[in-house]
């Protein structure tokens, strides 16, 4: 009897470090989910689009970014929304006078469209780089899109290779689509007071034998930086 007894107490005992360890394995489990629910919600709700300036190009440079020509004042980062819809389109629907806005969002029909500017308010001549990035893309929709960057009033078009291997018509290839970089640009000679206006148009491009039904519900992130200097490697 006391035997049976010792053993249906072990037998709980069991159960309840069972069950504990369960509820402790589901609890950290919740956390995990909760931290990734909130990491996610950050970078989705920060738009398709963000500029970045190196903390060095203000402090050693005095190179500021901005997109109100009256009020300028130092940022590290500019963000553009995105738009409410993000359907295709073909580049022919865009506006033809959309890099001659002076500032900020302008976003249209399906495509994000935003105006902003490099401006050196140091003393000296100096240089910097720039770089557009691709973070994070969903459901491969970069397959099909197209990252166009105006640098005052010239336009460059980006796009992947095609799937044979060729460049889209009237773009220039990803830099290097292994490691997500869309266009990398060196900008020597800036002079004190120069400006140099940005204007970055992106959208889906409909006539990409990309654009099919595998893409739908796709999402992408995509950030430029303004650097010091570029690590080689």
């Amino acid at each position: 009897m006391q035997k049976d007894v010792k053993l249906k107490t072990e037998k709980l005992k069991r159960e309840k470090r069972f069950k504990r360890i369960l509820l402790i394995a589901l609890a950290v489990l919740l956390f995990i989910l909760l931290i990734i629910y909130i990491v996610v919600g950050i970078i989705y709700n920060r738009g398709n689009f963000s500029i970045t300036l190196d903390k060095n190009l203000y402090f050693d440079r005095g190179l500021i970014i901005y997109d109100d020509p009256l009020y300028k004042v130092y940022r590290s980062e500019l963000l553009a929304p995105a738009p409410d819809t993000f359907d295709n389109i073909s580049y022919r629907w865009l506006p033809d006078d959309i890099a001659d806005q002076e500032g900020g969002s302008h976003n249209g029909d399906n495509y994000l469209a935003y105006t902003f500017y490099v401006e050196n308010t140091g003393d000296e001549v100096t240089d910097y780089w720039s770089e557009v990035v691709i973070d994070d893309v969903i459901r491969n929709v970069d397959e099909a899109v197209r990252i166009r960057v105006y640098k005052n009033g010239n336009a460059t078009t980006y796009a992947k290779l095609s799937a044979l291997g060729e460049p889209e018509p009237g773009t220039v290839p990803f830099e290097n689509p292994s490691e997500n970089l869309v266009a990398l640009d060196h900008v020597a000679s800036f002079s004190p007071g120069q400006i140099d206006k940005y204007t970055i148009v992106i959208w889906i491009e409909g006539s990409d034998l990309e654009c099919t039904d595998n893409i739908l519900g796709g999402e992408f992130q995509v950030h430029m930086n303004f650097n010091s200097e570029i690590d080689d490697e």
